[in-house]
């Protein structure tokens, strides 16, 4: 009988306990957000996209290849958000384990000395008034989840946890993204500086062309002196572009976890862009972004944050228990010396100084600050796409047109060198209009193709791509 009556008590305490728990705390549901038509002038219905390629079959250049696995194997930041994970992880398991009581052991030795007077016994009783008590416990204590408190706390821990997981994805893409945009901008410094150095030595060749112009009295000393001053005016370039080099190899040697030092490549013509730029539906970037699936955590994890707060207002429920064994002599110490005691206690909160509310006015805040950032991140993805394929178009059609100007300029250099030769009615001027626009149109076809790899690439890290 008295077994079964404890058993219908604990039944209705654990329903109290689950209904209870139901009506102070809410569970989590994804808000809704505005993640379709983000891609401005898509109206593409294909779900295929290029963030779901892994990256080495993005990136054909094998030295690419190897540098991104060192990146990846070696980047400070990422070692990093690797230990935030381990952080995280850690306080998941101390969040599940708040669900049991703790235990603790104790041995205690206490001697006192009691004041006969303070007793009021007779002079000459002969009562022993110092005493020795020699005592070991066990002691337990356990807050029940009767508001879903301790779960709130677990599933904030968990939201964390997947946070800090997110995190370093996010920090993985942009190291792919960075690394071959930064090799990529070598490549193309390398293509700068090989035109320049060809140039130079072009212009040289054309600084004793005029000097035997002149002295066949075809042209004039101005003549000689601006081919001069054309040849160093491409030269003097040529320390920037190399200036230029070191430091961008420094930079990809920072993010190798390097000392600075130089950078073994490949050419920018062996390069082949990618052509099939898939990037799929919007709402995929939900899925596929790491940085918007931590934007996402951080908005549960406030969630949960406010789910908490809210139990502060209710009543916590904890039972303590306590059991040893106690002697005033210590041979006797195990002989009938058992003591326990077991005690339930319900604290409301009636008058906290306001705390209690400020802290869930103030929970309610964050998660809005966080549910903003969550809808600012997606928003922001959606832009960095569209930017991202907008650019490559245009790089792709820039292309085209670059290589019929460097053609028509190509044939405007030799057509005016050789009318200067043969003709009084063109000067060197001409010939320097042409050949400075010329240098600066090839030299503009290298970024052109620059921008057009690292489109692709800025476009694959803007869909997602690289985690997976």
């Amino acid at each position: 009988m008295t077994t079964t009556y404890f058993k219908h008590i604990i039944l209705a305490v654990a329903g109290v306990t689950i209904i209870a728990s139901c009506q102070v705390t809410k569970t989590y549901k994804r808000p809704d957000v505005a993640a379709s038509n983000l891609y401005r002038d898509s109206t593409g219905t294909d779900t295929t996209s290029m963030a779901d390629l892994p990256w080495r079959s993005l990136f054909a250049d094998t030295v690419l290849q190897r540098l991104i696995q060192e990146g990846i194997d070696k980047n400070l930041d990422l070692k990093t958000a690797i230990l935030k994970i381990t952080e995280a992880q850690a306080t998941l398991r101390s969040a599940k384990m708040a669900y049991l009581p703790t235990l603790s052991a104790g041995v205690q030795v206490t001697k006192a000395k009691t004041s006969q007077a303070a007793l009021n016994f007779p002079a000459g009783t002969g009562i022993n008034l110092n005493t020795t008590t020699y005592q070991g416990s066990l002691s337990a204590s356990w807050e029940v989840n009767v508001w879903g408190q301790l779960s709130s706390l677990k599933r904030q821990a968990l939201a964390n946890f997947l946070q800090s997981d997110a995190s370093k994805r996010a920090v993985q893409t942009q190291l792919i993204a960075d690394i071959a945009n930064y090799y990529y901008t070598l490549l193309s410094l390398d293509q700068q500086l090989a035109i320049t150095q060809q140039t130079v030595k072009n212009r040289i060749a054309d600084v004793e062309t005029m000097k035997v112009l002149k002295e066949g009295a075809v042209v004039n000393g101005a003549a000689v002196v601006q081919s001069e001053a054309n040849r160093y005016a491409a030269e003097v370039t040529i320390p920037d572009l190399q200036q230029s080099i070191r430091e961008t190899e420094n930079a990809l040697s920072v993010l190798l976890a390097r000392a600075p030092g130089p950078i073994k490549r490949a050419t920018l013509s062996q390069q082949q862009p990618v052509t099939d730029l898939k990037q799929g539906l919007s709402t995929q970037l939900l899925r596929n972004r790491p940085d918007v699936q931590a934007s996402e955590y951080a908005f549960r994890s406030a969630f949960e944050n406010t789910n908490v707060a809210h139990s502060y207002f209710y009543p916590t429920l904890t039972i303590t228990a306590e059991g040893g064994i106690s002697s005033l002599q210590l041979k006797n110490l195990f002989d009938n010396s058992i003591f326990y005691n077991l005690v339930g206690g319900l604290t409301q909160p009636i008058f906290n100084k306001g705390q209690n509310k400020s802290r869930y006015h103030i929970a309610q805040a964050q998660q809005a600050e966080a549910f903003n950032t969550f809808q600012q991140t997606i928003l922001t993805a959606g832009q960095e796409v569209s930017n991202a394929l907008y650019s490559y178009q245009n790089a792709v059609s820039k292309q085209q047109t670059r290589d019929k100007q460097v053609k028509a300029l190509e044939q405007s250099v030799d057509f005016t060198k050789k009318l200067m030769q043969y003709s009084s009615a063109t000067n060197y001027t001409d010939v320097l209009t042409s050949e400075q626009s010329l240098l600066a149109a090839q030299l503009s076809g290298v970024n052109d193709k620059l921008q057009q790899l690292q489109a692709a690439v800025n476009l694959y890290r803007a869909l997602g791509g690289g985690w997976k």
